[in-house]
């Protein structure tokens, strides 16, 4: 039986494969700790600002609850946010297409890197694979230039073999299990934002638009062109009057 003493010659008997190996999860761990205060309360803070959104719209108070959305530093304020620029401006459809394309937006930027720990989850077991070969390799050319086959011979080639095989396995396993975590995390998240996101856009459309300060002008105007249509009409002449009285 091999015996590997400490973590300096389990190092060495895996070699540059294990090394390989610990490098993927250093960043499956720095991924993992990146997405973790990333999504820190993010549905807690998206919730809140939901709810004071609403509030607003039920009140129609739009200004205050895009003011909300402006202080905000949650991501979903920017889905909002979008809704209300849209809103007055853009038909109910292509309000509802904009929103649901900033929430896509938001959805997607939430994933981050995570791709990576996908890919490391697929590729160490082979990492492993490579290293198990390498060192049957190194083995058998011990064996060759020896012309021995005692365990002192092949042992440090077996050795290598192993040590890369379990740690690619073990790696691939921490990289997969976060993976998993991470999705079924953000698919919740998914879910939540469609739904917040669906019930705004049904309370914006049923929120009257503020009229633009340029419409309020347009509107003003007829009214004083009559005014002054009214100043500038003619006098009577006195043999009209006297003819009026006659």
């Amino acid at each position: 039986m091999l015996h590997l003493g400490g973590l300096s010659e389990t190092l060495k008997a895996g070699g540059l494969t294990l090394a390989i190996i610990l490098v993927c999860s250093v960043l499956v761990l720095a991924v993992a700790i990146e997405r973790v205060v990333a999504l820190w309360r993010f549905l807690d803070r998206a919730r809140t600002l939901s709810e004071n959104v609403k509030r607003g719209l039920y009140r129609g108070a739009v200004a205050e609850a895009r003011a909300a959305c402006e202080r905000s530093t949650s991501l979903a304020a920017e889905i909002f946010l979008v809704g209300f620029e849209r809103h007055g401006r853009s038909s109910a459809g292509a309000l509802e297409a904009a929103v649901d394309r900033e929430r896509q937006r938001v959805a997607l930027s939430l994933k981050g890197q995570l791709w990576t720990l996908g890919t490391v989850g697929a590729t160490a077991p082979f990492i492993g694979l490579f290293g198990t070969v390498w060192g049957l390799l190194r083995a058998f050319e011990q064996i060759g230039a020896t012309k021995q086959a005692g365990i002192e011979v092949v042992g440090p080639g077996i050795a290598e073999a192993l040590v890369t095989t379990a740690a690619g396995i073990v790696v691939a396993i921490e990289a997969v299990v976060v993976y998993n975590y991470f999705m079924a995390r953000l698919g919740r998240i998914a879910l939540e934002l469609r739904l917040m996101t669906e019930e705004f856009v049904e309370l914006l459309r049923d929120v009257k638009a503020d009229p633009k300060p340029d419409a309020k002008k347009d509107a003003a105007k007829p009214d004083a062109k009559a005014e002054l249509k009214s100043d500038a009409s003619p006098a009577a002449s006195p043999s009209e009057r006297d003819e009026g009285q006659a």
